[in-house]
């Protein structure tokens, strides 16, 4: 447990050695999964899910997403834009991603009155630049630049799947 709070708070201070931590061991999957479903309970709590059932569904329906943008940017980052350095598989990306998500326990300040929306947008934007980090260190990319084009753009096309299944779904 000590080291889950550890890497979790590394992850959160965008620390490179961290990531590099939790892409190399592969025992802390696991450890990198119950990271994203903290942070998606505090999200559906931040956002106002007011009772179990909905605070469920929002999990699932975010873990659902995470692993949809999390696919997408090892597609886009080892076949699209790679370097000539750039090796992962999903494990890797799994963890490192997974941690990234530590910040996202401070979604659940999304319920302060008046200025909760600022908090739960600060939050997600901070959630952002450790899923750059998570990724250049899980890809071996040489700068953020590059990750942070994988990331968007990986978040940019399952943010359009997305839409297009909540278009189809109505």
């Amino acid at each position: 447990m000590k080291t889950l709070f550890k890497r979790m708070i590394g992850a959160a201070r965008l620390d490179a050695h961290t990531y590099e931590e939790v892409e190399a061991d592969r025992t802390s999957t696991g450890a990198a999964m119950f990271v994203v479903i903290l942070a998606s309970i505090a999200a559906a709590i931040g956002a106002g899910a007011g009772d179990w059932i909905t605070v469920s569904a929002l999990v699932i329906a975010l873990l659902a997403i995470w692993m949809v943008w999390v696919g997408l940017t090892l597609l886009i980052g080892t076949a699209l834009l790679p370097e000539p350095q750039t090796h992962a598989d999903i494990g890797e990306v799994l963890r490192t991603t997974g941690f990234s998500a530590a910040p996202g326990i401070f979604r659940v300040l999304g319920v302060v009155p008046v200025i909760g929306w600022v908090l739960f947008l600060g939050v997600n934007l901070w959630m952002l630049f450790s899923f750059v980090v998570a990724i250049r260190q899980a890809l071996d990319y040489g700068s953020a630049r590059r990750a942070l084009a994988v990331c968007i753009l990986g978040w940019m096309i399952h943010g359009l799947l997305l839409f297009g299944f909540v278009r189809v779904a109505m």
